[in-house]
């Protein structure tokens, strides 16, 4: 399995998302507060795309799947 490590800038890029550090800062200051009840894959900032890639990073555990955690830590 590749074990590859991404930044939160690929991330952001893989979801379609401006990834410069200001779009970055903005999103995360935009979105801030999904309570820790809510699964993160099903807040209602996601597109259906997005929060298909985000659930399955999470339950195939793919290489993706730290660096989301860490995004969403970020926005609760």
């Amino acid at each position: 399995m590749d074990r590859s490590t991404h930044t939160l800038a690929c991330l952001f890029a893989q979801l379609g998302l401006d990834n410069n550090d200001m779009a970055i800062e903005s999103f995360i200051n935009k979105h801030r507060g999904i309570p820790p009840e809510v699964d993160f894959s099903k807040a209602d900032i996601w597109s259906p795309s997005q929060a298909d890639f985000i659930s399955e990073a999470i339950s195939n555990d793919s290489d993706w799947a730290e660096i989301v955690d860490i995004f969403s830590n970020l926005l609760r």
